[in-house]
């Protein structure tokens, strides 16, 4: 006989692990004990050697739905042993090592009995197992007991008692078990505060009664696992356009959920890898091709929104105002009985978009939602277990056959990743991430754990959030950080906010830079180990604070994870106005034209062309002064801004956007699918590349004469669009066969928000691997500012390594 001791950590809390355990245990005939407690799972089992190996081959193979073993330890256990039989224990508290369960989408059997007439889950909008429901939204504290949740203020009754202390049932310990008779409830109420009942618009109960509502045109706001959202008719071009109106979201598209994968077939293509995250249990948000717009070569949409794609989109009967000025729908399922039951009788889908006001969070309170939604809202669907932690939907898309993760929230965070061999004997340590698009990042014991996507700190509601969400993670990890790591810009508020932090509890602070940490959270999620040799990363994005005090945003750095060298850029142009020029794409076209000495040109051989008029009704004088002066018009060497510029200058969001990136990803969507798979050098803008001052530049005057011809000449948007992509993606490739040569490299990191352009990275990646260069792209983790902390995290780390 033997005894042993078998210490699992991991997501091994909240998700079934030890009735599994106990099943496998009496399976192979052992005796002993299993408890949670703060490292993970700890089984003490005795019996036959072999069968104490079965038990735990059969551990890792047959672990539940949500579980993931990242460790498994197994010593000889020497003390008292007196079992006769195999028990589980109560949970034991004492120092934080495990990890904390993802929010998880309704499983296939809660799905049934919520549906079934003899269940007595019947129509319970908050239904749920060990196998999926509410965690990271509704914990305060771990171990993961319901003591430690928001289900703490309700009693469990004594048919959910039986269940929950039944070893046999998948509702074995599951914290935030609930029914009719004892849980939280949900109720409809008006936004004007009149009375209403769910008999004016169904004989079932209130959430059905929400389904009635959308179909006539209503606006809900229903609050759901991690947060509040507003919700309307899909196909109602009035109902969509009041939401964009009272919500003051002119723009941005708007996230759809459907009933079933064959609504959504409806309306967009959907592979075998979108189909398996649609169903996953974490259940994002996936950004799916509309029908009939891949390959057909057709404009589908404008910056005018034109008649064709709006023609087009309502013969599908989705309103053209959803995703105004793209290709894309964003598409998601229900992920919980209250959304199931909602959607039970919606043959069309419906806009769930965050309960908040433009760039503010997004509402979790009761309250907090009357006042703020009161008058965006028609109807509110509330209920009365508390949202603890504000977790906002995650998206991704499929790149090619590779998921890409646009952003990091609820079914995928706080899940750790284990960082690559190197990285050990670490102190603690905290990232405090971007301003835009922020998450934060805690490092200990060789694993990065990424906080969910906190948004725009530049947002006062949205800062405040993200210091709450700081507090909440240093308790539920028991986390001190010895050393905090900063983004280099003086002005983030992250960055003030970490200097305040180390200020405050005397510790160290790293200052990182922006685009080295965009290239170690590539190469972490990649595994590359700490002491590799260096790689090539390309850095695109809109700026981020440069070493030599300018705005960066186009780099070719040779790095590894605790230093980098910058050997190429792009052609620093002025953003004229500051950060006006994010939102005013005409001064970026208007500023490469000056640059690239083709003003003047312009005024006599373009003179007729509308960009050329545009700008001749601007200030250019005044323009001209602060460009010369340096007054408020940095340059930067961003190539999101290059986007902006081209896509102004084809008649692409002329004038204004309402979101960063707008015009790139509307210049994205008319793309001509022929043209940019047809290979000429006709067809490819080309581009300059000089060697100037120890550094390679990229300059884009050749391709802005090019650009200037076609529009004189009446090429259509969508042609001028693959050309402009194409020969952007040729630049890339040509500059990295330059720097591949000279410094030896074999290896590419490919990051930064512009590489979410589906179309550059597909190019760049195919132009690199026909060289024979290896390319490493983003997966888990964003390639925009959302993944930023982690590279900061790991880049002190590295830094830190020969210290402890």
């Amino acid at each position: 006989m033997a005894t042993e001791e078998i210490r699992v950590h991991g997501t091994v809390q909240g998700v079934g692990f030890r009735p599994t355990v106990y099943r496998l245990a009496k399976a192979c005939n052992l005796h002993g004990d299993v408890c949670n407690d703060g490292q993970g799972v700890l089984i003490r089992v005795s019996g036959s050697e072999e069968a104490i190996t079965e038990f735990v081959a059969r551990l890792q193979t047959e672990c539940p739905p949500l579980a993931r073993i990242n460790q498994l330890t197994r010593i000889i256990y020497e003390g008292e042993f007196n079992f006769d039989n195999f028990v589980i224990l109560p949970s034991v508290s004492n120092v934080i090592k495990t990890e904390i369960t993802s929010d998880a989408a309704t499983c296939p059997q809660c799905q049934q009995e919520i549906f079934n007439p003899f269940s007595r889950y019947y129509r319970y909008p908050f239904t749920n197992c060990t196998h999926c429901g509410p965690r990271l939204s509704i914990i305060r504290a771990i171990p993961y007991d319901r003591c430690n949740t928001s289900m703490s203020a309700f009693a469990i009754c004594s048919e959910c008692a039986k269940e929950y202390h039944d070893v046999e049932n998948r509702r074995f310990h599951a914290q935030p078990v609930a029914c009719h008779a004892c849980g939280p409830t949900a109720w409809l109420e008006r936004a004007d505060g009149k009375s209403v009942t769910a008999s004016m618009f169904s004989m079932l109960d209130d959430v059905d009664a929400v389904c009635t509502l959308l179909q006539k045109g209503e606006i809900v706001a229903i609050k759901g696992l991690g947060g509040i959202h507003l919700a309307c008719d899909a196909t109602q071009e009035t109902a969509v356009e009041k939401l964009r109106q009272r919500k003051r979201r002119y723009h941005k598209p708007f996230a759809l959920m459907a009933r079933d994968i064959e609504v959504i077939e409806q309306y967009c293509t959907v592979n075998a890898k979108e189909k398996e995250l649609l169903t996953s249990s974490a259940a994002p948000i996936v950004l799916l091709q509309v029908k009939g717009r891949e390959g057909d070569g057709k404009n589908l949409f404008t910056p005018n929104y034109c008649r064709d794609a709006i023609n087009r989109v309502s013969t599908l009967h989705i309103a053209s105002s959803v995703a105004p000025g793209q290709n894309t729908l964003g598409f998601m399922l229900p992920y919980t009985p209250l959304h199931h039951l909602i959607l039970r009788r919606m043959n069309r889908p419906i806009i769930l978009t965050s309960g908040n006001l433009a760039d503010e969070p997004q509402c979790i309170d009761n309250d907090e939602a009357r006042e703020k939604l009161g008058a965006i809202a028609d109807y509110f669907l509330l209920h009365n277990r508390e949202i603890i932690n504000r977790v906002d939907d995650s998206v991704v898309r499929v790149v090619g056959d590779k998921v890409q993760t646009i952003r990091r929230a609820r079914g995928y965070a706080p899940a750790a990743i284990s960082l690559p061999p190197g990285f050990h004997n670490l102190p603690q340590i905290l990232a405090m991430g971007s301003e835009l698009k922020n998450t934060f990042c805690l490092l200990r014991e060789g694993e990065a754990i990424l906080s969910q996507h906190i948004g725009d700190l530049e947002n006062a509601a949205a800062f405040n959030a993200y210091q709450d969400t700081l507090n909440l993670y240093f308790n539920l990890f028991q986390h001190q950080p010895e050393v905090i790591a900063i983004d280099k810009h003086p002005e983030y508020l992250s960055s003030k906010l970490g200097k305040e932090l180390a200020d405050t509890n005397q510790i160290k602070i790293h200052q990182i830079q922006h685009h080295h940490a965009h290239i170690a959270a590539c190469m972490t999620e990649n595994g590359i180990p700490l002491d590799s040799p260096p790689v090539l990363g390309i850095a695109l994005d809109g700026l981020g604070y440069g070493d030599d005090g300018t705005l960066w945003g186009g780099e070719f750095l040779l790095a590894d994870y605790r230093k980098f060298q910058r050997l190429a850029t792009f052609k620093p142009v002025a953003m004229i106005g500051g950060e006006q020029a994010i939102y005013q794409p005409w001064r970026n076209t208007y500023a490469q034209l000056i640059a690239a000495k083709l003003w003047d040109n312009c005024q006599q051989q373009y003179a007729d062309l509308e960009i050329v008029k545009f700008l001749n009704k601007k200030p250019l004088k005044l323009l001209n002064q602060l460009m010369e002066k340096g007054i408020n018009s940095p340059t930067a060497s961003s190539v999101g801004r290059l986007f902006d510029a081209v896509a102004a200058a084809i008649g692409i969001c002329l004038e204004e956007c309402s979101y960063e990136g707008q015009a790139a990803i509307a210049m994205e969507a008319i793309i001509d699918v022929s043209s940019l798979n047809n290979y000429k050098e006709t067809l490819i803008y080309p581009f300059d590349f000089i060697f100037s001052d120890s550094i390679y530049c990229i300059d884009p005057r050749p391709m802005w004469q090019a650009l200037l011809d076609d529009i004189q000449q009446q090429v259509p948007q969508t042609v001028m669009a693959a050309k402009f992509h194409k020969g952007l993606a040729n630049a890339i490739v040509e500059m990295v066969k330059r720097l591949c040569q000279e410094n030896l490299i074999n290896q590419v990191v490919l990051t930064g928000g512009v590489f979410q352009n589906c179309i550059l990275l597909e190019q760049v990646t195919k132009g690199l691997q026909t060289l024979g260069i290896k390319v490493l792209t983003h997966s888990l983790f964003p390639a925009n500012d959302g993944g930023l902390s982690l590279g900061q995290a790991v880049i002190a780390a590295a830094q830190l390594i020969n210290c402890y």
